[in-house]
């Protein structure tokens, strides 16, 4: 089979694209966080009910497809399923904005996490069958900055169209480009030789999904690492779904306004961090590969404290300048991660791989995160009022601290374990 030449500027031009597909993803997905208030009013809705629609019920399904998904893109054509799942989650997104009642939404948010499922897992393996891996950690954060993207569109384009218009025709909007960047991987999307960055011919059959999973467990840096995304991913998802409402509940701010700044923090400081978390991994990985993990630790056990006094402060201002270090560093984890999972496997496995983490990580980050806010939200809420909200944000950062832990501990067998991969 021929395959073209992958140039520094094609690499460049799939990593950019994937990234504005995974973008798209992230939109899609988040929308629904600043809009929160507005449905909560429109449908009369509770904070667990509201936890549901935007973590276990997008959740269960977003996980658990992305491994038979990932299986087949091991297998068959990435760019083919990609596509097929970028188109599929831009249709029920769109269908969001049509629900009439909370079981219509309800379905319709299902649907967009069966789409979304099949988008990320061979994003991954394309851009690390791309790079070798010592210069992983770059393009993955870049491709993380999807993350911090998305939640800039979500956030800022969200709350200016939903005050003004209604946050049903805010999703139906936030979903068209999807179809567009459709198009344009269908013409312009290259899918790179499997194992191609590893000099390996890119032929050796996919193993079953069995045998990956036991040998992602059974590495023990991989079984850390897949702890400690996981733990982390939680408080993530959760704030992330809340931060709006606790703004605009907490402290009397309208859509418009915390679109606005969580755009700028989340968005762009956010892509900040993602990207030097990326880079400075890189450059001190070639020093000490353990650098990968030990970054991640140290800075959420640095970043903690500040959310904390974040989530508690009495005014607006004070909230938002405590929480301008964890909205800069909240995706920092997601390029060293990836690039260290796709290291620690064999080139066949690493959409498989993907998935897998993705469904640990999204099982219980997902499904955990915003579910678990919104339940200790109506617990606290005869006692403490509006700041009930806050305050359960706050000890979900116990989480937080608990997976940077499992990362430092990562490190101590991370080059034993690669060093294995690589003799295997």
């Amino acid at each position: 089979m021929t395959h073209i030449k992958f140039t520094a500027g094609l690499k460049a031009y799939a990593v950019g694209l994937l990234t504005l597909i995974y973008t798209a993803n992230y939109v899609d997905r988040q929308i629904v966080a600043i809009l929160l208030q507005a449905i909560k009013t429109d449908l009369q809705l509770s904070d667990t009910q509201l936890g549901m629609l935007t973590g276990l019920a997008f959740g269960i399904f977003y996980a658990t497809l992305g491994i038979p998904i990932a299986y087949l893109a091991d297998r068959m054509s990435r760019k083919k399923i990609i596509i097929a799942s970028l188109t599929l989650f831009s249709v029920m997104t769109y269908a969001c904005g049509l629900a009439q009642n909370y079981v219509q939404l309800l379905l319709a948010r299902i649907g967009v996490g069966v789409g979304e499922a099949g988008t990320s897992p061979p994003s991954h393996a394309m851009i690390a069958d791309m790079y070798s891996p010592s210069d992983r950690a770059t393009p993955l954060a870049v491709f993380a900055l999807g993350i911090n993207l998305g939640l800039f569109v979500a956030f800022i384009a969200g709350g200016w169209i939903a005050d003004n218009y209604g946050w049903r025709t805010a999703i139906q909007v936030i979903a068209l480009p999807g179809f567009v960047l459709a198009l344009i991987a269908w013409f312009t999307l290259q899918d790179p030789p499997r194992g191609m960055s590893d000099e390996t011919t890119g032929e050796s059959q996919a193993p079953p999904v069995m045998e990956t999973v036991k040998h992602m467990w059974q590495t023990p840096s991989m079984r850390q690492l897949l702890i400690g995304s996981t733990l982390i991913i939680i408080v993530g998802y959760g704030a992330v779904a809340w931060l709006p409402s606790y703004f605009i509940r907490v402290h009397g701010m309208t859509a418009t306004q915390v679109g606005t700044v969580l755009a700028l923090m989340i968005g762009f400081g956010g892509a900040i961090g993602t990207t030097l978390g990326g880079v400075v991994a890189d450059r001190l990985g070639k020093k000490d590969v353990r650098w990968n993990m030990w970054l991640v630790g140290i800075i959420g056990l640095i970043v903690a404290p500040f959310s904390v006094m974040g989530y508690l402060a009495g005014s607006s201002q004070s909230a938002l300048l405590w929480l301008i270090v964890p909205t800069m560093t909240g995706a920092l984890y997601f390029g060293p991660t990836l690039a260290m999972l796709h290291t620690l496997v064999k080139p066949e496995m690493r959409s498989l791989a993907s998935a897998i983490m993705l469904f640990i990580n999204n099982i219980f980050g997902l499904g955990i995160g915003p579910l678990s806010v919104g339940m200790m939200s109506d617990a606290l809420a005869p006692e403490y009022g509006v700041r009930s909200l806050g305050i359960a944000l706050a000890l979900m950062v116990i989480i937080g601290l608990w997976g940077s832990i499992h990362y430092l501990l990562a490190g101590r067998s991370l080059a034993r374990d690669i060093d294995a991969m690589q003799t295997a």
